[in-house]
């Protein structure tokens, strides 16, 4: 077992520890990065096989490096994104150890500093960055039991139509991961169900520009935090197929059932709640505002933009949302597995107690944690809209460079001071 001494041990090596890594180095700050598997092994294996990212690569990647075999317009595929990580990793000369597992880390006694309990041996380090990101623990409603007839999994561990045994698949949750499992289903010959809950539904282009573009130009990746009530509202949007709207009445055309959250089951049947065209409208809403501000930033800043009137006329709505299911018989239906594509949880029960709430979550401002010397990185909302995307870890990395940098030189003074004054003595 080994023994390393270090300033900053940076936990995750995916892409907001190689930010951070990045940013630790251009300030000559000392620093270690591990890694339990390999360098942005979750994009490679905690995903499906067909995954591509949800921005184009023009936008989704860092500053100090292009995608080289990605179309800036085109959308990179989960193995193109982890080779780019890699590739940036090795461009930085980033201190990466793989196939490391942290498995505690404790406040020393006294002194300022963590020491490290990893698979590999101890570290000691003066500041800890847990930049595993929020993809942690899948999360899977206690709705139907373990032992029911039919195969369950989470988004994360589904990876093609063939892994699932013949007949229908009813999938839960209409986020970005949703939606796309639920088309790719429906694509293979699967007869889908897909419950959908409130959500917004960003336009992928408009007016000849992808709705990342939008976005930034009108400062919607900046906000601090989510409307009020919003903290946890789904997004759907996709890269698939080379970029496409999300359009649920589309989908239900195509052949997908639309139905409403999934509530409760019992008696062999999944029951519903009578939310769906509500969460349609409400969805239809996000979509048209978002029109609304991209035609006013045209018009204020006379922008030479085709205009796009199509864009706002919808499909009728399909059976399914006027006469929506309110119970779905799985056997009757032929349903055999369900695909929970019900979001995450995060994992932090390795580090100090007093860095997390109640609840397991981070306590921290952008990043900076309540517990002295502690750090988070890779967060949703961590310091914008933005945190959550490639780009975004990017520069949240840098503030937190930015805050060890100057902790280091209060503690480099409090050194000089303790010197000074045993010499002096």
């Amino acid at each position: 077992m080994s023994h390393h001494e270090t300033e900053v041990l940076v936990v995750g090596a995916g892409q907001a520890g190689v930010a951070m890594s990045e940013h630790l180095g251009a300030r000559g700050i000392a620093h270690l990065v591990l890694e339990r598997d390999r360098i942005a092994e979750r994009w490679r294996t905690g995903r499906w096989d067909s995954l591509v990212a949800n921005g184009p690569a023009w936008h989704d990647r860092f500053p100090g490096l292009e995608f080289t075999d990605v179309d800036s317009d085109g959308f990179a595929s989960k193995d193109q994104v982890a080779d780019y990580f890699a590739a940036y990793a090795e461009k930085i000369d980033a201190p990466i150890r793989t196939g490391v597992d942290v498995l505690s880390v404790q406040k020393d006694a006294g002194r300022p500093g963590f020491r490290v309990e990893t698979s590999d041996g101890t570290v000691e380090a003066r500041h800890v960055v847990a930049a595993t990101g929020p993809f942690q623990r899948p999360v899977v409603p206690p709705v139907v039991p373990a032992d029911t007839d039919v195969v369950q999994l989470h988004s994360s561990a589904y990876r093609n139509p063939a892994q699932l045994p013949a007949g229908a698949v009813l999938v839960v949750g209409a986020g970005s991961s949703g939606v796309q499992i639920a088309d790719e289903l429906r694509r293979s010959g699967r007869t889908v169900y897909l419950s959908v809950g409130p959500h917004d539904r960003p336009p992928r282009q408009y007016r000849g520009r992808d709705f990342c573009w939008w976005l930034g130009v009108l400062n919607k990746w900046e906000a601090a935090a989510p409307p009020r009530g919003a903290e946890h509202v789904t997004i759907a949007v996709s890269g698939a197929h080379g970029g496409r709207t999300v359009d649920f009445r589309a989908l239900a055309a195509e052949g997908i059932t639309l139905v409403g959250m999934t509530r409760e089951f019992a008696d062999g049947r999944m029951r519903f709640a009578p939310d769906l065209r509500d969460n349609i409208a409400g969805g239809d809403a996000n979509y048209l505002s978002m029109l609304d501000e991209a035609d006013a930033y045209v018009a204020r800043n006379g922008l030479d933009l085709p205009e796009e009137p199509a864009a706002r006329t919808f499909g009728a709505d399909p059976e399914c949302v006027t006469a929506p299911l309110s119970e779905l018989d799985l056997a009757g239906a032929g349903v055999t597995s369900i695909v929970w594509a019900t979001g995450f949880a995060s994992d932090y029960g390795w580090l100090p107690g007093d860095a997390v709430d109640d609840d397991g979550r981070p306590r921290h401002a952008r990043g900076v944690s309540t517990e002295p010397g502690i750090y988070f990185l890779g967060l949703p909302w961590q310091s914008r809209r933005g945190s959550s995307f490639i780009w975004g870890v990017w520069h949240d990395a840098a503030y937190v460079a930015d805050h060890i940098a100057i902790q280091r030189s209060y503690l480099a003074h409090h050194d000089e001071r303790t010197i000074t004054t045993t010499g002096a003595a």
